[in-house]
């Protein structure tokens, strides 16, 4: 049976790169901000590139929370959130100014601490270091190094949901999973062989 993705479209970033990454996957992907394409999806993507603030007003805009709360929480439908797709996920965020985010994990997003030997953004490939090794979002992923873009970062109240870290002037949280929500800060569809795998891995999981 053939399964469908769908890639929100919330006017952040650039999708067509994910997009791209899943089409490689063999798997039927659609970029839409539909309401019947996010009722009838198998798997759930939110990716984005840009200020908190613009996503979360971009998602209102579109009437998107309420089917993205129903079709997530709800239904369990597999989900994944991409660099500000994972921010957008937490209670609230301290980026210019405090603004609500959609709460679904009990978290804040706050800036990279500044260190005069970084430069922020964090911008480039960095490795990241499991919390378990045995994690199945990462199975068969040789090369723990991925691609990232980003100023802010999610800090979770709860360690459990942690599943890896990486080391950027400090050690930050690079990605997660709670039930059937996933959500990773670094950029699978810019990451080359080690992100298409990871992406292929979210593909088999389920919830």
């Amino acid at each position: 049976m053939s399964r469908q993705v769908i890639i929100i479209d919330y006017d952040i970033g650039n999708v067509a790169s994910v997009q791209k990454a899943f089409t490689k996957l063999g798997v039927g992907v659609k970029i839409s901000s539909r309401i019947d394409d996010l009722e009838t999806s198998d798997y759930i993507v939110l990716p984005g590139v840009g200020a908190f603030k613009d996503g979360m007003d971009n998602l209102k805009r579109l009437n998107l929370i309420e089917i993205l709360r129903k079709r997530i929480l709800v239904d369990k439908t597999p989900f994944l959130g991409i660099c500000l797709g994972m921010q957008l996920l937490a209670k609230s965020s301290s980026e210019h100014g405090t603004h609500q985010g959609l709460g679904w994990i009990d978290a804040q997003v706050e800036r990279l601490s500044e260190n005069k030997n970084i430069r922020i953004p964090h911008i480039g490939w960095d490795d990241v270091e499991l919390r378990q090794s045995n994690d199945r979002l990462f199975s068969g992923v040789e090369d723990l190094c991925f691609y990232f873009v980003h100023s802010f970062v999610m800090k979770p109240h709860d360690p459990g949901i942690v599943t890896s870290y990486c080391e950027y002037g400090e050690k930050f949280v690079s990605s997660i999973r709670q039930g059937n929500i996933f959500a990773i800060q670094f950029h699978p569809e810019k990451s080359q062989k080690s992100g298409l795998k990871l992406l292929d891995n979210f593909l088999n999981l389920g919830a």
